[in-house]
C-alpha cells in the first residue's frame, strides 16, 4: 500500500507516523510544502519573544528523524499542484528547481492546514507587514526585529496569535496597538469574561482598538500607516496580520471534493472525503462539533492531531471514528490565563439552546496557604435537561487544571449538578476541600432545586430605584464605603438578623456581595424568614471589572486619546 500526505505538520505527521506503527510494510510519502515538518505552531510566537531560545526546539521531527525511526520518505519545499482522483496520482512541483512531477497513491490523505486570512486592502503587499503561521515566517519576523529595531507595531486581530504576539513585542520593548473588528479579545469567551483579558493587556501597556476596521496600509517613510474606517490613522514600525485563518483547500476544490463550511472539506466520522480512498483532517477539515452537532472549523493542534490518528486507522483497515470537537483552549497571556471549552453565549444563542449559567470567583487552592489567586469562572448549561454546555475560566494558577476537569465532565455527557460528585484531589498548594468545579455544581444544584435565585451584571441598571423593591449590599461597611451599586442599602451579613425588622416582607429583595458568597447566605437566610430573595451572580466584583472595562472602552476618542 502507498500512502501520499499533503501536509507535514500537526495532523499529516500524527497520520504518517500511526500508519507506520500500523503498517511496517506500507510505502509512505509525505509532502510539505513549508521547509518543516512537525513544528509546533503553538510556540512560534514565543521564539520571536525569545522565550524558546533555539529554533530547533520549535520541531519535534525532522525529514531525517522521520526517514530514520520511521522509514517515511519526506519531501520539504515541495507543493501539490494538482490531484486526479480517476487516475489515483498527485502532481508535485519542487519550490527551489520548479522540477514537476508525478506520484501515485492508493491512500491519500490531505492535511494542508490553513493560511492566515489576508483581506485585499490597498497596501497589503507592504514588506513591514506580516503574518505568523510557519516557521519561516518567524524567522522573518525575528530577523526584521533584530535588524530594524521596531519601538511600535500594530497587531490586526484580537485572537490566540495575535494576543501571544502582543505580549512577545511587549516583553521586546515594542509599543503594541491591537486592532480588533469586534467589540472584544478571545471570540471564544463571552464578552464579560474577555473584560478580564482586556484589563491585562491595558495593565501592561498594550492599546486597544476594538470594534474598528482597517481600510488600508499606506508607506510612511520607514513606517506603515494603517488607515481605519471611522478613526484617524495609525502610524507603527510593523504591523502583524492575526484577523484569523481560512482553510487551505483549493486542491480539494479542483479535484472536485465536495466542501462544506467556508470552504473546508467535507468528511465523515472516519474522515473520508467524498472521493474514495482520500481523507482529510486538521484545519482544511470540517468537523462537527460536540457540544451542538453542527459543522464547524476548530483550528487547533490537539483535535488535528486526533484526526491524524483516526484517519491512520482507517487507511490501514480499521474503524476509527472522531466524534467532534469541542475547542477546549488555553491561553497564558503575562499573568492571567484565559481558558474555555464547549460553547459560549453567543454559541448557545445561535444553536438555539435554551441555557442558564453561573458566575463565580473561587480562590486557585485553600486560602490559608499562601499565594492563592481568585479566578473568575463562567459556566452553561442547558435548561432544561441540565447537560453541561462550557465553561469559561481567566485567572493565575489552577485555571488550566480546572478548564481540563470541565472539558472532561463535558465530553462524559455529565449534567452540571453532576460537577458536585467528582472526586478531586485535595491538599492545600492545589486546592480546596470544596474544589472550584465541586462549587460550580453546588451553586447549578442550588438554582435547579429552587434554594436560590439570581440576576446578572447587564440587569442591574434595571432594577427599580422607586423604593418597590429592596436593594441590598451585605459586604462589610469598609467594603461598601470603597464602591457599591447606586440604591443598594448596607447591611453586612453578620448582622443581618438583628436587621430584619427593618426590611420589607412584602417587597422582593436583591442582594448583592463583593463575589456571591454571601449574597448567597444572605438570600438563603432572609427566604427563610419569609422574604423573596435574589442574589447578583458573581457580584459586584464582577460587575466592576466588566461595566469599568465598557466604560475605558467608551471612553477613549477614535484616534485613542482619553477624553477630558
Amino acid at each position: 500500500m502507498k500512502v501520499v500526505i499533503v501536509g507535514g505538520v500537526a495532523g499529516g505527521a500524527s497520520a504518517a507516523a500511526r500508519i507506520r506503527r500500523l503498517d511496517e510494510h506500507a510505502q509512505i510519502m509525505m509532502i510539505e510544502r513549508s521547509g518543516y515538518v512537525s513544528y509546533a505552531n503553538c510556540g512560534l510566537p514565543y521564539y520571536v519573544g525569545g522565550v524558546i531560545k533555539e529554533q530547533g526546539d520549535l520541531t519535534l521531527q525532522t525529514p531525517e528523524s522521520f526517514r530514520d525511526r520511521f522509514r517515511i520518505d519526506v519531501r520539504v519545499r515541495q507543493e501539490v499542484t494538482a490531484i486526479s482522483p480517476a487516475e489515483k496520482t498527485v502532481t508535485i512541483r519542487a519550490l527551489d528547481n520548479g522540477k514537476v512531477y508525478t506520484e501515485s497513491y492508493d491512500k491519500l490523505l490531505l492535511a494542508p492546514g490553513a493560511k492566515p486570512t489576508i483581506p485585499p486592502l490597498p497596501g497589503i503587499d507592504n514588506k513591514r507587514i506580516f503574518t505568523l503561521r510557519t516557521v519561516e515566517d518567524t524567522r522573518r519576523i525575528r530577523q526584521f526585529a533584530e535588524k530594524e529595531k521596531p519601538k511600535s507595531a500594530v497587531l490586526a486581530g484580537g485572537g490566540f496569535i495575535g494576543l501571544e504576539m502582543a505580549e512577545n513585542l511587549t516583553r521586546m520593548g515594542i509599543a503594541v496597538t491591537i486592532i480588533e473588528r469586534a467589540n472584544q479579545l478571545l471570540a471564544p469567551l463571552d464578552a464579560d469574561m474577555a473584560s478580564f483579558v482586556h484589563a491585562e493587556m491595558r495593565a501592561h501597556g498594550i492599546t486597544l482598538r476594538l470594534g474598528e476596521t482597517v481600510t488600508r496600509f499606506r508607506q510612511a517613510g520607514d513606517a506603515v500607516l494603517t488607515l481605519l474606517e471611522d478613526s484617524a490613522p495609525l502610524y507603527a514600525d510593523m504591523v502583524l496580520l492575526a484577523i484569523g485563518v481560512t482553510p487551505d483547500t483549493h486542491l480539494a476544490k479542483d479535484a472536485g471534493l465536495k466542501l462544506g463550511i467556508r470552504d473546508s472539506i467535507a468528511v465523515n466520522e472516519r474522515m473520508e472525503t467524498s472521493v474514495p480512498d482520500i481523507y482529510a483532517v486538521g484545519d482544511a477539515a470540517a468537523v462537527t462539533h460536540f457540544v451542538t452537532g453542527q459543522a464547524t472549523l476548530i483550528s487547533l493542534a490537539g483535535p488535528a492531531n486526533k484526526q491524524g490518528r483516526i484517519a491512520a486507522d482507517n487507511i490501514c483497515g480499521g474503524n476509527s471514528r472522531f466524534r467532534g470537537s469541542q475547542g477546549s483552549s488555553v491561553l497564558k497571556l503575562f499573568g492571567l490565563t484565559a481558558a474555555s471549552t464547549g460553547i459560549n453565549e453567543k454559541a448557545a444563542q445561535a444553536a438555539g439552546i435554551a441555557y442558564d449559567k453561573v458566575v463565580l470567583f473561587p480562590p486557585s487552592h485553600a486560602t490559608y496557604y499562601p499565594g492563592a489567586q481568585s479566578m473568575a469562572m463562567k459556566l452553561l448549561y442547558e435548561r432544561e435537561s441540565l447537560r453541561l454546555l462550557g465553561a469559561q475560566i481567566v485567572g493565575g494558577d489552577g485555571v488550566d487544571k480546572r478548564i481540563d476537569v470541565l472539558a472532561t465532565a463535558l465530553r462524559a455527557k455529565m449534567s452540571a449538578p453532576e460537577l458536585t460528585e467528582l472526586d478531586l484531589s485535595y491538599a492545600p498548594p492545589y486546592s480546596s476541600a470544596k474544589d472550584p468545579v465541586n462549587m460550580a455544581g453546588f451553586m447549578i444544584e442550588d438554582l435547579v432545586l429552587g434554594k436560590v435565585c439570581q440576576f446578572h451584571w447587564d440587569e442591574v441598571s434595571a432594577l427599580p430605584r422607586d423604593g418597590s423593591v429592596t436593594l441590598l449590599d451585605v459586604r462589610t461597611e469598609e467594603e461598601y464605603q470603597r464602591g457599591h451599586l447606586d440604591g443598594f442599602r448596607n447591611i453586612p451579613l453578620d448582622v443581618l438578623r438583628e436587621h430584619l425588622d427593618e426590611l420589607d416582607r412584602d417587597k422582593p429583595v436583591y442582594v448583592n456581595c463583593q463575589t456571591g458568597l454571601r449574597s448567597y447566605l444572605a438570600c438563603r437566610l432572609l427566604t427563610q424568614y419569609g422574604f423573596t430573595c435574589t442574589h447578583l451572580s458573581g457580584g459586584y466584583g464582577f460587575y466592576q471589572v466588566v461595566t469599568q472595562e465598557r466604560q475605558t472602552a467608551q471612553s477613549a476618542y477614535p484616534c485613542g486619546m482619553e477624553k477630558l
